[in-house]
């Protein structure tokens, strides 16, 4: 039986990655099993109060916030499994949860990543995701499958590849990342699941969903009010998606499609909607990619 790290990264929330954890030991019966808590630069050290309520977990400590990817990374390197399986704190498990993507895995050694179908915990009959559609380079742009369907059994015959897992719980086997290491943390926040998919698609490993096991997400079903924390890493994290990844001719087609197209859009829906925040935002995410190098780790 292959060993499963379960990693999750808690950011003054500790009160919710107890549910988590509660979560796990409440519905998971598969038995070879780790738990990895990264306190990813909470204003106070939360480790502890976790610790005495759920003491079977291994616990870790950043003082700085290292963003999605950092904070991962730190449950990466004191992981013992085979598999890891990254979960979003805010997130609670099926009983087959577990065993059923082991199970995928261990069946096909040709794959890397696995996600399970995502739906919102307030409504589990709302798909949040069923896997991604492939990225359009020339924009930058694709589609989450299902999101916001009723969950009518459609994608449940769908077991097999996707193009990118869903970085609110995806379990990855600990070979596929010989070659591209650990998850990119130049982006912070969005697009460093897809990004590292990339990479491992392309050390000859696939992505696959398994629509017929799930997971609860707790994010809401309305996206709520845009930010400018929100607008920027967005924006920034799309453009520097693009340059790391897409052929040098789409680049130069996305920058095209981006200079004229998109800029022109958000710029009136910023001045309908009164935002001139998003639209500062907007322009210093583009002015970090024409300043800085894909590899830069300045935010």
């Amino acid at each position: 039986m292959k060993r499963v790290s379960i990693i999750t990264v808690n950011y003054n929330h500790a009160d919710v990655t107890l549910e988590l954890l509660r979560s796990v030991k409440r519905s998971i019966r598969y038995s070879n099993l780790e738990i990895v808590v990264v306190d990813n630069g909470s204003k106070t050290d939360q480790t502890g109060w976790m610790r005495d309520h759920y003491p079977d977990a291994k616990y870790i400590r950043s003082v700085k916030n290292l963003g999605f990817a950092g904070g991962n990374n730190l449950g990466i390197k004191q992981a013992e499994g085979d598999y890891l399986f990254f979960v979003n704190n805010d997130t609670e498990f099926f009983e087959d949860t577990i065993s059923a993507l082991v199970d995928i895995l261990d069946k096909d050694p040709s794959i890397g990543a696995v996600s399970p179908k995502i739906v919102y915990f307030d409504r589990p009959e709302i798909i949040q995701y069923a896997g991604f559609t492939a990225m359009n380079y020339n924009t930058g742009r694709n589609k989450c499958i299902g999101q916001f369907e009723l969950d009518q059994g459609q994608y449940d015959a769908h077991l097999g590849p996707t193009s990118y897992a869903h970085g609110a719980a995806m379990m990855v086997r600990v070979e596929a990342l010989d070659k591209p290491g650990p998850m990119p943390e130049n982006y912070f926040l969005y697009f460093e699941e897809m990004d590292w998919c990339e990479k491992i698609r392309r050390a000859g490993y696939t992505i696959w969903l398994a629509p017929k096991t799930q997971i609860r997400h707790k994010e809401s079903l309305s996206v709520g009010a845009a930010s400018p924390l929100k607008e920027y890493f967005m924006t920034r994290n799309r453009i520097l998606f693009i340059r790391r990844n897409a052929p040098a001719l789409s680049v130069l087609i996305f920058c095209i499609y981006y200079l004229f197209v998109v800029t022109p859009r958000n710029l009136i829906g910023y001045l309908i909607s009164k935002r001139l925040d998003l639209a500062s935002s907007f322009f210093k995410a583009i002015w970090w990619n024409l300043t800085h190098k894909t590899d830069s780790y300045e935010l």
